[in-house]
């Protein structure tokens, strides 16, 4: 709907096909990558987009006619886009729309004369954007907000998102100038490959698969376009709907699967070629190779250039959403024994926060292709116990927001061995220590649990983390990733 929105009120302004195609473009990234935990953060990140896309535009499209000029402040603001994501969602998503604003500008061979009616076009989408998600249909109001996860620690080059900078600007660099000598005119493909492979990243492993998604989604994207995109030859009325579908399909793919997203990005960009009447079979086997140019330059950038291993990533990861089952733990108690402040469900929404970041740190691992078999079934034991674990904690919120809930010294007794069991898996010596005081599953009386909500999801929890005991020790001897 915001993207159509946005279309339609460029062409009924009388914009030019380049600047509806960008305001279009720039719709779908201010829905897309404004992920802020609340509605009023995602309206003011919203609203600062211009801030970093109308710069970017006017440098683009200004030095469109100095390469070397142009390919230098391509680097700069790849590097600058990757560096703001220190600041989190806000900076991510400011980063992402300038990268993106340089790239339409090349995608489009946007002209100086046309500065005007692209700053037109971009304020007019984010003003038809901004109106379907915060007033036509706020779905966001109806949804809790939810703690983000903090970003990795650390200072200058120990800071994860300050290596990630110099990867990306390195492995565009070099992207740049190989997609340079396949094509003078369309080696901006190779640039966007790299860069969006770092998007939502952070170790090595992860930027390894996702740019084998990208390349299989591309793969069968142009096949695809073969099919749907050549044909159609740029007929306005059929490639607008097939150009919606797209759109659709890239929103809903996303969280399931990257190859698939990329397929309907790649149809979408040979539709879009097709308005601009310079599609053909060529141009499409080009937009692979330029792919491929990319997703290699990523790969060998995160191996070569200041690496962050995947297993620290994983071992950071795990320990953090091991530390939110204790907090929510200690919450929850608290809350039973009758503290009016006690609030355990900040702790679960965090943990599924934390979780969905194990899940992305541990893909390679898990991927089909991964030939490390035993450390594939440790990471997939580890994903288990944890999602078992992210149960028992819904529940035990679920009971301790029970105000007919009664508190005694079992409850008590059971937070204390869960926390006791999360700090014998964080720290070695905890463990030790730990070890004689817990009490074996076993020994609980399986009929009075049964009696007692809130025992039963601490029972159900010590013994989880019992589970996890095995492993993540092995794992700790031999990682689960490699280093």
């Amino acid at each position: 709907m915001g993207v159509a929105l946005a279309v339609a009120v460029a062409e009924l302004c009388g914009l030019s096909l380049v600047a509806s195609i960008t305001g279009g473009l720039a719709a779908l990234l201010a829905l897309f990558t404004v992920t802020d935990s609340t509605v009023r953060a995602q309206r003011v990140t919203t609203a600062l987009l211009p801030a970093a896309g109308f710069p970017v535009l006017a440098l683009a499209t200004t030095l469109h006619g100095v390469p070397l000029a142009r390919d230098a402040v391509f680097v700069a603001v790849v590097f600058a886009g990757v560096y703001a994501r220190r600041w989190g969602a806000r900076g991510h998503a400011l980063g992402i729309f300038a990268f993106m604003n340089f790239f339409v500008t090349q995608f489009l061979h946007a002209r100086p004369a046309q500065l005007p009616e692209l700053y037109a076009a971009v304020g007019l989408a984010l003003l038809a954007a901004g109106a379907v998600r915060f007033v036509l249909w706020p779905l966001e109001r109806t949804v809790p907000p939810a703690a983000v996860p903090p970003a990795a620690p650390g200072t200058g080059l120990a800071r994860p998102t300050t290596r990630q900078a110099f990867q990306a600007t390195a492995a565009c660099a070099v992207a740049l100038g190989i997609g340079q000598t396949l094509s003078e005119d369309r080696w901006y493909w190779a640039v966007g490959t790299a860069w969006w492979i770092f998007v939502n990243t952070a170790s090595r492993g992860e930027t390894l698969v996702r740019g084998f998604r990208r390349v299989l989604g591309t793969v069968f994207g142009i096949g695809a376009g073969l099919l749907v995109a050549i044909p159609l030859d740029g007929a306005p009325a059929p490639t607008a709907v097939l150009v919606a579908l797209c759109v659709f399909g890239i929103f809903y793919t996303a969280a399931v699967s990257y190859s698939w997203m990329m397929l309907a990005v790649t149809v979408m960009a040979g539709l879009l070629y097709g308005l601009l009447g310079v599609l053909d079979p060529g141009l499409l086997v080009l937009r692979l190779e330029q792919t491929a140019v990319g997703a290699v330059c990523a790969g060998l950038a995160v191996i070569l250039v200041l690496p962050v291993t995947t297993h620290a990533t994983n071992d950071m990861w795990i320990q953090r959403a091991l530390r939110c089952v204790r907090a929510c733990t200690a919450e929850a108690a608290a809350r039973l024994a009758g503290s009016p402040v006690a609030d355990p469900a900040p702790h679960a929404a965090e943990l599924e926060l934390y979780l969905s970041r194990v899940r992305l740190s541990l893909a390679p691992l898990v991927h089909p292709l991964s030939p490390y078999r035993g450390r594939k079934a440790r990471a997939r034991r580890v994903l288990a116990l944890l999602d078992e674990c992210a149960v028992e904690v819904r529940g035990l919120v679920s009971v301790a927001a029970d105000p007919d809930a009664s508190h005694d010294a079992r409850l008590a007794a059971a937070c204390w061995r869960v926390e006791a069991a999360v700090e014998a898996l964080l720290t070695p010596e905890a463990e030790r220590a730990a070890e004689a005081e817990r009490l074996p599953a076993a020994a609980v009386n399986p009929v009075r649990v049964a009696a007692e909500p809130a025992l039963a999801h601490l029972h159900g929890l010590e013994r989880l983390l019992a589970q996890l005991d095995g492993p993540l020790r092995t794992a700790s001897r031999s990682p689960l990733v490699g280093a």
